[in-house]
């Protein structure tokens, strides 16, 4: 496809962005699953609705325009996604986990500030104001999930991170051996 105008590029962008909000919302759930702490699990299942309601906002949007909502794969979040994973899959005390979790969940949201303060900017010079306004909408509720996480990391979880040690035979830690034992009791939890 030629992107011959900033119409176009406006285009890309949202799909662009449309495959992010869909692929977060495959991503929250596990997030939340793997979260130990209630106030993280309650902000990204929170969130997850919250996405929700972007991805039908983001939809809305698509019809302002007189298109198609249709998703461009965004690699970007594939990426932050699959980094998210990778780093749940590791051996680590709950608040530990916890701090990853919520570093995760921040490099998302702000991956998600920066493209919908894009396209807020170049729907508004395209002249669709009614567009701008909704993407607008969006671009404050990643602004406060952002704020949520940095106010649960900093009152609690990164506090809690700092003075867990290094959790050797420690009853939080997250070791695989209670999985391969059979022991299912305690805080020890495979993460997969």
């Amino acid at each position: 496809m030629k992107i011959d105008s900033l119409n176009t590029l406006l285009e890309e962008e949202l799909k662009d962005i449309y495959s992010a909000e869909k692929q977060l919302l495959k991503a929250l759930p596990k997030m939340a699953k793997n979260a130990s702490s209630e106030g993280l699990k309650s902000a990204l299942q929170e969130h997850l609705q919250i996405t929700q309601r972007q991805v039908e906002r983001l939809e809305e949007v698509f019809g302002l325009l007189g298109k198609p909502a249709k998703a461009k794969t965004c690699k970007a979040m594939q990426g932050l996604v699959e980094e998210g994973n990778e780093m749940m899959e590791e051996d680590a005390e709950d608040a530990v986990m916890d701090a990853a979790i919520i570093a995760a969940a921040q490099k998302v949201e702000h991956y998600e500030m920066a493209s919908y303060g894009t396209v807020r900017t170049w729907a508004r010079l395209c002249g669709e104001e009614e567009a701008a306004d909704l993407l607008q909408e969006t671009l404050d509720e990643e602004g406060e999930a952002d704020k949520r996480l940095t106010d649960l990391a900093e009152s609690f979880v990164n506090p809690e991170a700092e003075s867990s040690g290094d959790g050797e035979g420690s009853s939080s830690s997250r070791k695989m051996s209670a999985k391969s034992s059979g022991m299912s009791g305690g805080k020890s939890r495979s993460r997969r």
